[in-house]
């Protein structure tokens, strides 16, 4: 078994896999990384399960010091990672040595990095996942939803594999060249067909009033017409629209239901890239048919066969 310390964190270090199912109708949301294709690249490196327990870094602030000599990965945000301190780019695996650091400075690109170790970071399982949800205190080194926390001990017991890295062909862009996909739901007929053309024709903007619950949406307030609604079920990815017209996209940790209309819900490859954006960067909409959604999803996890 090899081992870790923490030296340095913040509340946004947590350890996170793909998140649980099967328990929405408990009124437990799944959580897991909020990046999946970063977490799937990460854990591709070193042979791991793509749901392999992992750390999920976001904006940096993380310190961390072998305790043993490590086989470790890092995909995702560029968070100025320094190996005693000389730089170490992502989308590769590499080796730490007993005594080593590795630190987690601030982002260069994106907003989450994630960390794997070969056979995942041991971690109890809680309703079938080790997927940290603070808010409902499931998950973690412990348990009990906890971040990850200075004077920590992380250990995995998997073997090392070879060094390698993912071919830059492969790797997520994490741009905003092209528009997130959104599938559209059950009530975009409701809203007025101005508020239809301006999702789709418009920029918005990420709110600083994010978190792994959800990112606000700024911009051109959008109208909803169509009556009242009873609380209903809210899939990952939702684009909740509340009474001022300013839409939400419900993440990972999303509560289970919600009465808001919805205009519809990004792909899963859409939300992978959302999670990479910071505050203040601008965003399109375009829409897609759910059957070109899922042959997508289909094309581009075939790539890790």
């Amino acid at each position: 078994m090899s081992r870790l310390t923490i030296e340095a964190s913040t509340p946004l270090c947590l350890l996170q896999d793909a998140g649980r199912f099967g328990v929405r109708h408990l009124g437990v949301t799944q959580g897991g990384a909020a990046d999946w294709l970063s977490m799937s690249w990460a854990n591709w490196l070193l042979g791991n399960s793509p749901e392999a327990a992992v750390i999920e870094i976001t904006l940096g602030g993380l310190t961390l010091e072998a305790r043993d000599d490590c086989c470790l990965a890092l995909a995702g945000a560029d968070l100025g990672a320094l190996l005693d301190g000389q730089p170490l780019a992502p989308w590769r695996s590499f080796q730490l040595k007993k005594g080593q650091r590795l630190q987690f400075t601030q982002p260069l690109l994106g907003a989450r990095a994630y960390l794997a170790a070969p056979g995942g970071f041991n971690a109890p399982q809680v309703l079938g996942s080790c997927a940290t949800v603070v808010r409902e205190e499931l998950g973690g080194l412990d348990g009990f939803g906890r971040p990850l926390a200075r004077g920590a001990e992380l250990s995995y017991s998997g073997q090392a594999q070879a060094l390698r890295e993912v071919p830059r062909e492969r790797q997520p862009d994490f741009t905003l060249n092209q528009p997130l996909d959104l599938v559209l739901g059950a009530q975009h007929g409701e809203f007025s067909g101005q508020s239809l053309f301006d999702a789709f024709n418009r920029v918005w903007t990420l709110d600083s009033r994010a978190d792994r619950m959800g990112i606000r949406l700024l911009g051109t307030a959008l109208q909803y017409q169509g009556k009242p609604m009873i609380s209903e079920g809210i899939p990952l990815g939702a684009v909740q629209v509340p009474p001022d017209g300013q839409p939400i996209v419900l993440l990972n940790d999303r509560q289970t239901i919600g009465g808001y209309p919805r205009l519809g819900a990004l792909t899963p490859l859409a939300l992978a890239r959302l999670a990479q954006c910071l505050p203040g960067q601008q965003i399109r909409l375009t829409p897609v048919v759910q059957e070109t959604a899922h042959q997508q999803q289909v094309e581009y996890l075939q790539r890790f066969a």
